[in-house]
């Protein structure tokens, strides 16, 4: 790969640049692959308290700043992974899962407390679906300003499986509205995309100083479109996949410059290779990742903590339709527990969502586009559920139900909507599973098996 003499030339001040070892890399044609684990639906599949480690892929080696993260000796086939569709594990670069550093600093009780976690350039999904484990008892808003990207950022919020998430299709300006919510805020801005020349040759291409200086021009306008939807105290995160300082350490000192922040610096392992720089104006520690230093791609991120005060936004919330009590029975064939849940009726479809957050919900209803919010169980139909894709993939469904094992080939045969067999399958609605996951639906009548995975997710690969 010949990087262009105006590029390389722009990063010989750049902190930890290694001119040498930088090209040498990206002359290697070397390629990183790495996943990070489910946790959550490993435990509920295998009924485990314990935690979890990588089981799905031999001579797997741990990321070492993610506690879910794992290198891949080759790239396989994910397309042919049945596990993939089912959400067992997301396909995510290694670099990116540093954000759990950063939350586990800044919030060590993430995992208990219903914090309210925007991730405001989303798709397609890897830190919005790292941030839902981590945030587990938190809500979780994943946007997408872009449409066509926001339905592939559903989609991958849906093969999770996690109820906590929400998708929108919003302009950040948008987020305005809701002054002062957000306990945290990730920005992982546009950029001119340095960091993924090993991956994508045309971003090396379409790459200019000119470009740059558009992208951070950029970064900020989307910077000061959502800061006030941070709440006091509240920590904003910032990172992009590009090496330039002006859309970096640049953009750092922006916002400590621009509005009342304060930097937190983040602990780092020497022999992670990350390198801690320094910005030029506030002297803010920053954290660049080379692909001669570290098993990844080029990233860049930061984090600052808001100072000034903001009165959250007295908000109309709009009233949704729930499900009547005496309907409930009618799910408990499906789903384990509902006594922790609302069944919000929208159009045709009924939406579990947790009970804590339907207040919550309700002002982001009326104050944002939303792809998906809870989980869609289905459409109730004469006093009978017809379940949802959504469902089956989720970890509300009971442990006691018409759950049919796969092989391999079977699997790929039910994910391409093919016509499938299975001897002495049990009548009604069942569940199509491979090793223990969740694929979608089948309904077994007298003389064949209806296959119910959505057209739109189907494998077309042979």
């Amino acid at each position: 790969m010949q990087l262009p003499e105006t590029f390389i030339e722009s990063l010989l001040n750049a902190p930890g640049f290694d001119k040498e070892a930088f090209e040498t890399i990206h002359q290697s044609g070397e390629q990183v692959t790495s996943v990070r684990i489910n946790a959550a639906k490993y435990r509920y599949v295998h009924k485990l308290s314990a935690d979890v480690n990588n089981l799905f892929f031999e001579s797997a080696t741990p990321v070492p700043w993610s506690s879910k993260g794992y290198y891949l000796s080759e790239r396989p086939s994910f397309t042919l992974d049945p596990l993939f569709h089912a959400g067992a594990y997301y396909v995510q670069e290694a670099s990116s899962m540093f954000l759990e550093q950063i939350v586990k600093a800044v919030f060590p009780d993430h995992s208990a407390k219903p914090y309210r976690v925007l991730d405001l350039c989303a798709a397609p999904g890897g830190k919005s679906t790292h941030l839902s484990d981590l945030f587990n008892e938190g809500l979780i808003v994943a946007n997408e300003v872009i449409k066509t990207r926001s339905g592939i950022l559903a989609e991958n919020a849906i093969k999770w499986g996690n109820d906590n998430l929400v998708v929108t299709n919003n302009d950040p300006k948008d987020f305005q509205r809701l002054q002062g919510y957000f306990d945290m805020i990730v920005i992982d801005a546009p950029c001119s995309g340095s960091g993924m020349f090993r991956k994508d040759g045309e971003a090396v291409e379409e790459w200019s100083l000119q470009n740059v200086e558009y992208c951070s021009k950029r970064q900020q306008r989307i910077l000061e479109d959502v800061w006030p939807a941070l709440k006091e105290d509240g920590i904003l995160v910032y990172s992009t996949c590009s090496y330039s300082t002006a859309e970096d350490e640049e953009i750092a000192d922006w916002i400590v410059e621009n509005f009342s922040a304060e930097h937190i610096a983040v602990p780092v392992q020497d022999d992670w290779g990350i390198v801690e720089s320094v910005s030029s104006g506030r002297k803010l520690t920053c954290y660049r990742f080379y692909p001669d230093k570290v098993k990844g791609e080029g990233f860049f991120i930061t984090c600052v903590r808001k100072k000034s005060s903001e009165t959250m936004t007295d908000l109309n919330a709009k009233k949704f339709s729930l499900l009547p009590n005496k309907s409930r029975g009618i799910l408990n064939d499906f789903i384990a527990d509902n006594n922790a849940l609302d069944f919000i009726l929208k159009a045709e479809e009924t939406i579990a969502v947790k009970k804590k957050w339907l207040e919550d919900l309700s002002w982001l209803f009326s104050c944002l586009y939303i792809k998906k919010m809870g989980i869609n169980i289905g459409k109730i139909l004469r006093d009978e559920l017809i379940p949802s894709h959504e469902l089956a993939l989720s970890m509300l469904m009971v442990s006691d139900f018409n759950y049919i094992e796969l092989n391999k080939e079977q699997a790929l045969q039910y994910l391409r909507r093919n016509d499938i067999s299975i001897q002495d399958a049990k009548k009604g609605w069942g569940i199509m599973v491979y090793k223990g996951y969740n694929l979608g639906w089948v309904k077994v009548l007298t003389n064949r098996i209806n296959n119910y995975y959505p057209q739109s997710f189907r494998i077309l690969k042979q």
